[in-house]
């Protein structure tokens, strides 16, 4: 009984070592698999201090005050820029339509004298000018013309017109040279012959065409013109007398057809800009010199 028991006592030790080797061994291979598994670790302070803070910041609308910020929204969606526009605008529009009123009132004017049924100022004429040359309307042609009607032995009156139409052709020539021709046509033939017209012309402008013919001739060129004279009868020779006349200028177009009459009422400036926006009008071509 002594030798069966310890041959068994002898297997039973060799059979625990070899489990205690195996158990040993799958442990170190287990630890062997998870070694390299390591836990994180938290940064240290120091990390943080390297990179500094910035605030998350919305930077849709940059203002540096918070009033600036609060302005946007009181102005509303207009700003000063599209208020200013909106002025320049409606002055334009304001100018515009205000031009265009006037450009269509001027045509009213120049086309009225033409309109059927009313009397046509105006006409063919033949006459003879202060250095003894015919003149016809047709010299007339081409430019626009300022007629006015007078008489050279006239006291007050029509010295006074014709330095205002003196001073209207410096205004409308200023502007557009050799654009009108200044026409004066004398009431009073029998006194204002050639001679006397040049005279008399010259102490005003050098571009007046002083014009003059029989009693006939002007009668009927006044007649033409609506223009009224009349002259006292049972005149004694060397007696002097005055020529009452209408007192107008006859602004007359390049085609010889009225355009409209500027009285007294009208200072040298108005007139002149009266020409010249006819002239502006006119879409021929104007004469030169």
């Amino acid at each position: 009984m002594s030798q069966p028991t310890a041959a068994a006592r002898a297997a039973f030790h060799a059979i625990s070592r070899a489990t205690s080797r195996q158990c040993t061994r799958s442990m170190s291979s287990s630890t062997a698999r998870a070694a390299p598994t390591k836990r994180p670790t938290a940064p240290s302070p120091a990390k943080f201090q390297t990179q500094p803070y910035q605030p998350l910041v919305q930077r849709r609308f940059k203002y540096k005050t918070v009033e600036e910020a609060k302005s946007r929204y009181r102005s509303g969606p207009f700003s000063w820029k599209a208020g200013l526009l909106f002025v320049i605008t409606g002055a334009g529009l304001v100018w515009y339509f205000e031009n265009e009123k006037q450009r269509m009132q001027r045509k009213r004017v120049a086309e009225s004298s033409k309109g059927v049924g009313k009397p046509k100022v105006g006409g063919p004429f033949s006459l003879i000018d202060q250095n003894g040359k015919t003149v016809t309307d047709g010299d007339l042609k081409g430019r626009y013309s300022l007629v006015y009607f007078g008489f050279t032995h006239c006291p007050d009156i029509c010295p006074e017109e014709l330095d205002k139409m003196a001073r209207m052709i410096d205004l409308v020539e200023a502007q557009r040279p050799g654009g009108m021709t200044p026409v004066f046509v004398t009431c009073d033939p029998a006194r204002d012959g050639p001679k006397e017209l040049k005279d008399y012309l010259a102490e005003f402008h050098p571009k007046f065409l002083g014009l003059t013919g029989t009693y006939d001739q002007i009668k009927a060129m006044c007649k033409a013109y609506r223009v009224y004279f009349s002259t006292p009868t049972e005149v004694k020779p060397g007696q002097d007398y005055l020529v009452d006349h209408s007192i107008y200028f006859y602004l007359m177009d390049p085609e010889g057809d009225f355009v409209e009459a500027l009285g007294r009422q009208h200072s040298p400036d108005q007139a002149a800009k009266i020409i010249l926006d006819h002239m502006k009008d006119w879409k021929g071509v104007l004469k030169s010199n």
